[in-house]
């Protein structure tokens, strides 16, 4: 980063564009007016990135405490709310604290040292994570155990119940047990990451009552045996003993002869960002497998205790871990919150969101007509989890099926476990057909699956590729070759803003095009040659990829909206989007709105460029949706001087993106899809239920709204459509609603 001008004020603070470069000026301008000249590195004009991560699980934790949502979606926030924080402690926090240890000293955007921001996300963590446990206790459990799901504490099982638990602790528990002494002879085990543990005080009562005499031993609670132990199988509803529980509570088993003092709940833990030396791999594939399992062993970065823990037992284990008071994290109820997602699967339908049949492509699956024909006749643009991701699995079944077919080849970066569309690609290859699947081994905590799947692929006999050597690949693209009427190929292809993974499909949301464009399909071509074999110099017809073209593009198209600005004509971008981190891109709609045009981010989670500057952000509105569905699409508006374009992608604005993945983005061309993009994106702009808006402090607030107000999400599901193969890829019809804004900024 260049070096920062002299300010008086402190990182974090806000001060206009004209305070900060001595200048006065109108906020808003025509097209040939002088611009505004600002520093757009003023550390002032952006938002800590891990602070805003923060500030996005915080709105996860908000959808866990909001009372309109049901029961057991609540507790599902709450356990994405304590998933979220592990990783990033294991990823994010890992990374800052060795910046530290190495005597790194490279500043943030907002001008934040490593240790600054280490100090700042504690400071910010600390009371999110007591109101996190509190929620669980005190609101979450009760209202749960009155609906018939009950956690009962050991103590209050009666005489009959302790029996059989007594039964079960001899018969299942005590064999899979291993209690780990700590002495001189026994030194501190090595915890394993995010496992639950228990830490014993143990004495020989044989022996004097000294401090020394007390001993400290560790037990890993067994996850292969479940969390919850069935009691109560008399009485109506679930009833539960946590393992945990148990195990203490005959503990004497575990330590014969000595007297078991007290026990306490904790787990750790570790630094699981996987770094590997591609150019010096011999074998990628085996050396992603020793990484992955190296992630259990990394240094410990994070230390949860329970509230009853005394500081004598903190002390051993901040010793043994080498951490810092810092770093331990005492917080109410129960630890490994991402175990309790048992009780989620239990059937309560009553306690859940109410299910909804997705759309289907009734011609799909029109055995008298050709998938291959529905899609020469028209793109399909499909809105998951609103229409169904089945319609891409069957794409990708009926090309491996179809006898014309000659080629298959897929990206793959998070599969999923059971994948059909990886069923697909293997019958594929069984039926003789060509096919190639890139594998992303390095996608993050997803590569013990992409293991397993590049491993069974190439014994099918695909041709499995690992991408390119220092990038991701990290584009969602299927490309299908087959022989037509004609006798020529032909190429068929799937383009979309998620993963080709059929469980996730189904909780985020997100958008694909099916299409036979052939200029798509000549691109196709020059991006599988790329990926698979050499060359960069690729004439691009339609589509934009990273790192080669996008970030150039994009930035053209920002600057292209702001040259064609004019009071009679306009400009306007919208961008629906994961992250906003990237600071070229956001001095670029700094740029643009200094220029007049209007700007709005529906950004879903970090958001590091602050809105609404005088001189220097007026017309940028930052606009977050947490709800139901996991916001993952990454869709692209640009007024364009009247002559409208829309694009998805692959990539968030991001470095990593845009400079360290294989990402793409394209355009939509048909009209009745931009026409269903334009109202996607206006829904989102009008939700009053589910959207924050995000303040030039940082501070993200809930919409005023009037009456049951606009929920995008819900709106989108009671728009879902009947079957009907006349019209598939047309819009829906729109609902009416006075307070619907169009994207021209009018009422409708």
């Amino acid at each position: 980063m260049s070096e920062q001008p002299e300010t008086t004020t402190q990182p974090g603070d806000v001060i206009p564009a004209n305070q900060a470069t001595n200048q006065t000026g109108p906020s808003r301008k025509s097209k040939n007016a002088v611009a505004v000249k600002s520093d757009f590195r003023n550390p002032q004009y952006y938002i800590n990135r891990e602070l805003s991560w923060i500030d996005f699980n915080e709105r996860v934790l908000e959808e866990a405490e909001d009372p309109t949502n049901p029961l057991l979606e609540r507790l599902k926030f709450l356990v994405i709310f304590g998933t979220n924080l592990d990783e990033f402690f294991m990823i994010r926090v890992s990374g800052l604290m060795e910046q530290v240890y190495g005597g790194v000293v490279e500043l943030a955007s907002d001008g934040f040292t490593p240790q600054e921001q280490l100090r700042a996300i504690n400071e910010r963590l600390r009371p999110l994570m007591e109101r996190h446990g509190r929620h669980l206790v005190d609101q979450i459990m009760p209202k749960l155990a009155r609906k018939g799901i009950v956690i009962h504490p050991f103590r209050s099982l009666s005489e009959e119940e302790r029996t059989r638990m007594h039964d079960y602790f001899w018969k299942e528990a005590l064999p899979v047990l291993t209690p780990l002494a700590i002495d001189p002879g026994h030194p501190f085990p090595h915890v394993l990451n995010r496992t639950l543990n228990l830490a014993f005080v143990v004495r020989d009562p044989r022996k004097h009552v000294h401090e020394k005499e007390f001993h400290f031993a560790v037990v890993q609670v067994p996850a292969v045996l479940g969390r919850f132990i069935k009691v109560y199988a008399d009485k109506p509803g679930d009833h539960f003993v946590l393992l945990e529980e148990v195990v203490a509570a005959y503990a004497s088993a575990l330590f014969p002869g000595l007297d078991v003092k007290s026990s306490y709940t904790f787990r750790v833990l570790r630094d699981a960002d996987i770094e590997v030396t591609e150019d010096e791999a011999e074998d990628l594939l085996t050396m992603m497998e020793e990484q992955v399992r190296r992630r259990k062993w990394g240094e410990a970065v994070r230390l949860d205790v329970s509230s009853n823990m005394p500081q004598y037992v903190r002390d051993i284990l901040m010793e043994s871990l080498e951490l810092e008071p810092n770093d331990v994290y005492e917080t109410p109820g129960p630890r490994n919150l991402t175990d309790f997602m048992a009780l989620y699967r239990l059937e309560y339908r009553d306690l859940k969101d109410k299910p909804f049949n997705s759309y289907m492509l009734e011609s799909f699956r029109d055995e008298e007509r050709s998938v291959f024909s529905v899609i020469r006749s028209k793109d399909i643009l499909l809105h998951h989890p609103y229409d169904s991701f089945t319609n891409v699995a069957d794409f990708i079944k009926a090309a491996a099926r179809d006898p014309k077919v000659l080629a298959i080849k897929q990206t793959l970066y998070r599969a999923g476990g059971d994948s059909p569309i990886v069923q697909s690609l293997i019958e594929a290859a069984e039926n003789g057909k060509q096919v190639t699947a890139l594998v992303e081994l390095k996608a993050r905590f997803d590569e013990e699956n992409n293991i397993v799947w590049a491993k069974r692929l190439e014994q099918a006999g695909v041709h499995v590729v690992y991408g390119l050597i220092g990038l991701k690949t990290h584009c969602k693209i299927a490309m299908i070759v087959r022989r037509d009427d004609t006798g020529l190929p032909r190429i068929y292809m799937h383009l979309g803003t998620g993963n080709y993974n059929t469980v996730t499909s189904r909780l985020y949301t997100d958008v694909g095009l099916i299409t036979a464009n052939p200029d798509f399909g000549a691109d196709a071509i020059n991006l599988f040659n790329y990926l698979t074999g050499y060359g960069s110099s690729i004439e691009w017809r339609k589509l934009m990829m990273a790192p080669l073209t996008l970030r150039s593009r994009l930035l053209e198209l920002i600057n292209r909206e702001a040259e064609r600005h004019t009071p009679e004509q306009p400009g306007h971008i919208i961008a629906k989007l994961n992250a906003i981190v990237d600071e070229e891109v956001i001095r670029a709609l700094y740029s643009a709105s200094q220029q007049g045009v209007k700007i709005d981010l529906l950004v879903r989670g970090i958001c590091c460029l602050r809105p609404g500057l005088q001189g220097v952000s007026d017309n940028i509105r930052v606009v977050s949706v947490v709800g139901r569905f996991l916001e993952h699409s990454r869709i692209l508006y640009f007024r364009n001087g009247g002559e409208e374009e829309f694009y998805l992608s692959s990539a968030d604005w991001m470095p990593r993106n845009l400079n360290r993945r294989v990402e793409l983005m394209f355009p939509v061309e048909d009209g009745d899809n931009r026409a269903r993009l334009k109202e996607i994106l206006e829904t989102y702009l009008n939700d009053t239920v589910k959207a924050r808006e995000l303040g030039s402090d940082g501070v993200y607030r809930r919409r005023e709204k009037q009456g049951a107000g606009v929920n995008a999400q819900e709106y989108f599901i009671t728009q879902i459509r009947q079957p009907d193969p006349a019209t598939e890829g047309a819009p829906r019809p729109k609902r009416s609603n006075k307070q619907h804004t169009t994207l021209a900024g009018k009422k409708n």
